[in-house]
């Protein structure tokens, strides 16, 4: 059920929506493509910064992992999103699915939670939470969203980095094991 402060707050944030073309326009490239530097990010570590790929498993598992809780949740709660109900103004085309928690915004804050857990990383976890917040924030704007469900996808990112910072040391083996399996592919693709 949406609370009333959820619902006030939703059109607190997405009443700005439709005054301005150019914000309307930077929040909806935002909402869409805001993820994308997560992925960009990650690939860089991988095949760049090669030292860090034990990091990039671990915010993969955390984003699977998060996304198999909401999964979960699907299975037993469904929340209308607010174009559904109908309310608020609609800027992205969209499902009408289920809104609770968001997938995009579990995803973003899942992998920014995991880097603020490796020292050398944690600036750049900091950074990419602000995206994470951000990006929550373009998906209530361009009313696909409620608050509700961004604080919902913060949730599900803290148990699923919570979960796997606790098996950390029992992933480790599995993280060389691949790491070094990837290795062996790229160094026989390179030697062709």
């Amino acid at each position: 059920m949406i609370t009333d402060p959820d619902f006030t707050l939703f059109h607190i944030i997405n009443g700005l929506a439709g005054r301005n073309y150019i914000l309307d326009t930077t929040m909806v490239f935002a909402a869409k493509y805001i993820i994308y530097i997560f992925v960009i990010y990650l690939a860089y570590l991988w095949f760049v910064r090669s030292n860090y790929r034990q990091e990039v498993l671990f915010a993969g598992y955390a984003s699977l992992l998060g996304l198999g809780i909401n999964f979960i949740i699907t299975l037993f709660y469904f929340h209308p999103r607010p174009f559904m109900i109908p309310t608020g103004m609609v800027l992205i085309a969209h499902a009408p699915e289920t809104s609770f928690p968001s997938d995009h915004t579990t995803l973003m804050f899942a992998m920014s939670l995991m880097f603020l857990t490796f020292g050398e990383l944690r600036s750049k976890g900091v950074i990419l939470f602000i995206l994470s917040f951000i990006g929550g924030l373009t998906r209530v704007y361009a009313g696909l969203h409620f608050p509700m469900d961004i604080a919902g996808s913060l949730f599900v990112a803290l148990v699923s980095t919570g979960l796997l910072f606790a098996l950390k040391q029992y992933l480790i083996p599995v993280n060389r094991i691949l790491i070094a399996y990837f290795e062996n592919i790229a160094d026989k693709l390179h030697n062709r």
